[in-house]
Formats: structure tokens, sequence, C-alpha cells
């Protein structure tokens, strides 16, 4: 997952890197270059100390072979008058006055030659290797703690970045707080000029979602009003008309069937607009579920009747925190569905009880099922499952759809499984404890 944290902290540290980097290495060179300046002050200092001190004799101690770090001649009309060491007869740097580099016992030397009077010639020489590592640990010290400093500056730029992107967080959150019906406009005081464009992107964006939600909501609630006159007159219409025609006339019979169907379909678009979760809010009370799934079970006895289904309710009295009549609304469609799909003489089931402190409510019945590849399909608008054509032909589609709309209101978990009869479907409604209210 890419983050604007984390690049803009590489982008950071890489260009903090970088330009430490440089300036690391030209202080570096300007360090070296300093310290061999002022060796060769060092050295022609040396050398007028040792010009003041004309007094000395020749130095006695060690010789070349003991490996000596400095080395000075003096020589007066040609002659070697004063040394360190044992040194050979001849100079360690040519009679010109200044510096430059010349090779000694094994060793490369810098030395200094200055011409005092009109004969006297004063050397001094000191190894380049130990001047050149001299100079280059004094750069080092001075470099190594720019280094050593580079994570704790990357945790800091890490730190100092969040504190930064701050504003976007707290935007985040105030998104993610947001109900699924509230698309109010998202107020933030004194926003960073970098996230103006994206508040005022994100409030249009609620404000045309908004529009579109009660352009919906208000086409689906009017049709479906303006629908229930025309279907009420039609009805008496096919009333006056069955008078006039024989008794079990089959144009009749199916003009009739459409009209119900109709009507069914017109009340679940009333039902569907009146349990969407976006735009309502439950009137949540505390109710017996048992005491509820006996008096819709009793209501839709005579559909089961017709049919010659059996309908049994089983299970304990327990008690939970919703919305009784959008409750009622879901174990009507769900009895309706398995009224629906359930052959002639078959078996449905209402189980009401608790598993594990959650209460739930399970219809099971002994029709076709539903196939795993419908199952996922199931619960949208409009989907109808083909297992049995004239089940099917009779549905609308919605009233799955609108049992899913109150689980999710009542923030509870619905399932579909296998039922308990040799062949079937079981639909379980599970309600968590504490998150029945709204």
């Amino acid at each position: 997952m890419n983050s604007i944290r984390v690049s803009l902290v590489a982008m950071l540290v890489a260009a903090f890197a970088l330009t430490s980097f440089l300036a690391a290495l030209n202080g570096y060179l300007s360090s070296v270059a300093e310290t061999e300046k002022l060796m060769d002050s060092q050295l022609q200092h040396a050398s007028a100390i040792l010009e003041s001190a004309g007094s000395l004799g020749s130095a006695s101690g060690s010789s070349v072979k003991d490996n000596p770090e400095f080395l000075f001649e003096v020589w007066r009309d040609g002659e070697l008058i004063k040394s360190y060491s044992e040194t050979p007869i001849y100079s360690i740097a040519n009679m010109v006055e200044g510096f430059r580099d010349a090779n000694f016992a094994g060793y490369r030397w810098r030395t200094v030659t200055r011409r005092v009077g009109g004969n006297s010639w004063y050397i001094v020489a000191e190894r380049a290797d130990l001047r050149s590592a001299l100079a280059e640990r004094v750069a080092l010290e001075s470099i190594i703690p720019l280094l050593l400093w580079l994570p704790i500056s990357a945790l800091l730029i890490w730190v100092l970045v969040g504190w930064g992107l701050r504003p976007l967080r707290n935007l985040s959150a105030q998104i993610n707080l947001k109900r699924s019906d509230d698309l109010e406009p998202i107020y933030e005081d004194r926003p960073p000029a970098e996230l103006i464009q994206l508040i005022d992107s994100t409030n249009s964006l609620l404000s045309r979602l908004s529009a579109s939600f009660e352009r919906e909501k208000h086409f689906a609630a009017h049709a479906a009003h303006e629908l229930r006159t025309p279907l009420s007159v039609l009805k008496v219409h096919l009333h006056n008309l069955a008078e006039d025609l024989p008794k079990g006339h089959s144009g009749l019979s199916h003009a009739n069937a459409g009209v119900e169907r109709m009507h069914h379909l017109v009340e679940q678009i009333l039902d569907l607009n009146r349990t969407n979760p976006d735009t309502i809010k439950g009137k949540f009370v505390t109710i017996d579920l048992h005491s509820m799934a006996q008096r819709v079970t009793a209501a839709a006895w005579p559909s089961f009747s017709r049919k010659k289904q059996t309908i049994s309710l089983s299970g304990e009295t327990v008690t939970m925190s919703g919305d009784e009549s959008l409750l009622e609304t879901l174990l009507q469609n769900l009895l309706d569905n398995a009224n629906k799909y359930t052959p002639e003489g078959g078996e449905i089931s209402v189980t009401v009880g608790m598993v594990k402190q959650n209460v739930f409510i399970r219809i099971e019945d002994s029709g076709p099922g539903i196939s795993e590849a419908d199952q996922a399909y199931v619960f949208d608008r409009f989907y109808r499952v083909g297992n049995d054509g004239s089940a099917a032909a009779n549905g609308s589609g919605l009233g799955l759809s609108i049992v899913q709309h109150i689980v999710q209101l009542h923030n509870a978990r619905i399932s579909l499984g296998e039922s308990k009869f040799e062949s079937g479907l079981a639909v379980t409604v599970e309600f968590q404890p504490g998150e029945g209210v709204a």
C-alpha cells in the first residue's frame, strides 16, 4: 500500500543524505587542504626555530633506519654542519627555496628549504604519509558526527512529516465517523490551503449524493402511492366485471392475479423505501421476539393452509431491542418466501432462541433451497431465484432486499444454509447483544 508519509520521508531523507554527502565531501577536502596548510606553516616555523638555535651542535640519537618522523639539515658553504641524525652527506632536498616533496630513505617527505644569508641553507622535512594520515583523521573527525546524525535526522523528519499530515488524518477521521445517512458538508476550522480543494470537492460530492438519494426516495414513495389509487379502481372494476362474466372465467382470473401481483410489488416498493437504513432510524424498544413470531406466524397461516403446508414455531421467550414493526416485516417476508418456494404439502419451521448470548430467529423450509451461485445475489433488488419457475414468476425480487435492510438497521447478521429437512433453505438472523440499539 502506498503511503504519502513514507514517500515524503524517503524523498526528504534522500535529499538530506545527498546534501550531507556533498557537504561532507567538500568539508573533507577543505579540512585536508587547511590541515596541509597548517602543517606547512608549522614546518616553516620549525625551520625558523632551527635557525634561531644556532648554538646547537650536531644532533645525536637514532639513525634514519629507525624510521624518524622529522628530519632537518643545515648546510653552509656546501658542507653539512647540523642534522637530526647520521644522514648521508648529500642533501635530502634541492637547494631551492620553498616547499616541495622529496623521496628519501624509502619514504615520501614534505620539505621546506630556506636560504639565510648568502651561503646557509636550512632544510626541514616531515614524512608525507604521516601528514596525510593526520590530515584525514582531522577531517573524518569532523565528518563522522554528521553521518551518525543521519538516522536521527530521518527519525525527526518522520515525526515532522507525520505532524504535518495531521490535518489530513483529522479530515479522514471526520469522514469515517459520518453515518451512512449523514450527508451534511464537512467543516474544518482553518484548514491548510492544500486541503481546501479536497474539502470542497468532498462537500460537492456529498451534496450531489444527498440530492440523488432524496430524488430516489421521493420517486419511489410517490410512484408507489400514486399507483395505489388506480390499482384500487382496477380492483373495483374487476369485481363489477365478475358479476357479468361466468364464474371461473380464465381471463378474469389472470387479470385478478396480475392486479394482485402489481399490488404486492407496490407494497414491496413502499416497504423497501420505509426500511432503507440510509434514510430512516428505527424506533427501538424492548420486544419479546418469540411472542412477535407467534403473531406473525398466526397471521400468515391462511397462505400456508391453501398450499396444505405445515408450519411450526419452537424455541423460548427471548427479549431484545429492536423496531417491532420492521422485525414483523422481516419475518413476514421470510415466511412469504418459504411459502412461495415450498411445494404443496411441504414443511416450514420457525425457531427463536439464543446461542452464545446472541438472540436468533431461524426459518427453515423443505423447498428446493438456493444454490451457492445464487446465494451471492439473492439480497440484490429485483433478483429472483429461478429454481421454480412459477414461484419466481410470482415474486418481485424485493423481499430479501427488504430483509437485508432491516438486518443492517439492527446491526445483525443474516446467513443462508441447509435446512433440517431433506431439502430446503435455512435463513438465520442473529442479533448481537447491545448492537440492536440505533
